[in-house]
């Protein structure tokens, strides 16, 4: 498999060019590139195609470029991986998940591999005993769920690639040892999408938006492309997927479908109970310990709801309720840290009745700390002469006042 640490001394030694006074030209042309999406609005087309020319672009520039006097096409190619991850690191939050669209593909795919989890079996697929192997399944399942810790769409394309060369060295191995004559795609297919249901990669169908839109074309090739189009079907397939794709009577699919629906919104419903009942806690002492308390009672978990989510698990219900709950929050907070300032200031003023009389009595007390400090008082005694002159003991625990 390949691995992470590659795509990092590339990204290096690209910073390490770029931190070069000779490279100011190229540093100039890439920043005005990544600010120049700021005078637009967010178009995922127009913008992929804008990055794909800037890539062509650069590398033209490049190729030119003194500090690449004889390079091979080798470092060429290191130079350019290197630019596409920091141009795309710096634009993440402007060109992923971007569209409403693709976060609403986003959810549905979600919801119906969250349904699928619950009886979905090897059989169903029709993937061979010989294929069933549990430990190469969970192996790839992991290097799919990474896909949405990178920002790089290299990296987000390697998560894919490994995932798959896990399953077909379980191919290949089967093929090999066990005398299974290898079908290809009728064999690799129906693996990768019963890993692709058990791992249910968050927001999976934006980060394969990403990487096809930001992924430099000419890389898109070869392996890449064959592993990166065969998780392309499997989303599809999921997505349309009904009795008809598996091998499964159709009243038992149904039948499936319509009890993981009822589980699933059963469990929201206790989800949302919670978070209700920790967020409308009135009359504590300490709402936040009380609630949790009150929650690991309820449901024998510390865990809070959602804590253990992801994005892509979330419905469109879930985002309602969080938004309620977030502005309930900070009403609530906002009205406490006002209570406390409020309560501070009048235990140090206790005679200032109004905001005339408080702004004279902070006035006055200003002045008076001053003065005693010009005379030579410590802090200390300022601040004790202070509480004397508005009858305030400074020493009530032992009546020396």
């Amino acid at each position: 498999m390949e691995g992470l640490s590659s795509s990092s001394a590339i990204f290096y030694d690209f910073l390490d060019r770029m931190r070069n006074p000779a490279s100011l030209d190229l540093v100039r042309s890439i920043k005005s590139f990544i600010v120049s999406f700021s005078f637009y609005a967010a178009n995922p087309e127009s913008d992929g195609k804008k990055v794909q020319e800037f890539y062509a672009t650069m590398e033209d520039n490049i190729r030119d470029h003194p500090l690449w006097a004889g390079a091979t096409d080798q470092e060429v190619d290191c130079a350019m991986e290197g630019l596409e991850k920091y141009v795309m690191t710096k634009l993440f939050s402007r060109t992923f998940a971007s569209s409403p669209e693709d976060a609403k593909i986003d959810l549905e795919t979600s919801h119906k591999i969250h349904l699928l989890q619950t009886f979905l079996k090897p059989e169903h697929l029709d993937i061979p005993v010989v294929l069933r192997n549990e430990a190469s399944w969970l192996l790839a399942e992991k290097e799919l769920q990474k896909i949405n810790a990178f920002k790089a769409p290299r990296e987000k394309l390697l998560c894919i690639m490994n995932c798959c060369k896990v399953i077909n060295n379980l191919l290949l191995n089967a093929s090999m040892s066990e005398n299974h004559v290898l079908a290809g795609a009728d064999d690799f297919l129906p693996v990768l999408i019963y890993v692709m249901i058990k791992a249910n990669p968050p927001q999976l169908h934006s980060n394969l938006r990403f990487i096809q839109l930001y992924r430099g074309q000419t890389k898109l090739v070869s392996e890449a492309a064959y592993y990166f189009t065969n998780l392309v079907s499997a989303k599809t397939f999921i997505l349309e997927l009904n009795a008809k794709s598996l091998s499964i009577d159709e009243i038992e699919f149904e039948e499936s479908m319509h009890a993981a629906r009822l589980t699933n919104k059963a469990t929201e419903k206790d989800a949302t109970q919670a978070l209700e009942e920790m967020t409308t806690s009135q009359g504590q002492t300490d709402p936040g310990s009380s609630a949790v308390l009150h929650y690991k009672e309820r449901s024998g978990s510390s865990n809070y709801p959602y804590m253990d989510k992801e994005a892509g698990d979330l419905t469109v219900g879930d985002v309602e309720r969080l938004l309620s709950a977030y502005k309930e929050v900070v009403t609530k907070y906002t009205s406490l840290c006002t209570a406390v300032r409020n309560l501070s200031f009048s235990r140090a003023e206790p005679h200032a009745t109004n905001l005339e009389d408080k702004i004279v009595v902070s006035t006055q007390a200003e002045k008076t700390e001053t003065t005693f400090l010009k005379k030579g008082f410590t802090m200390g005694q300022v601040h004790n002469e202070l509480l004397r002159r508005q009858k305030i003991c400074p020493h009530p625990e032992t009546n020396r006042c």
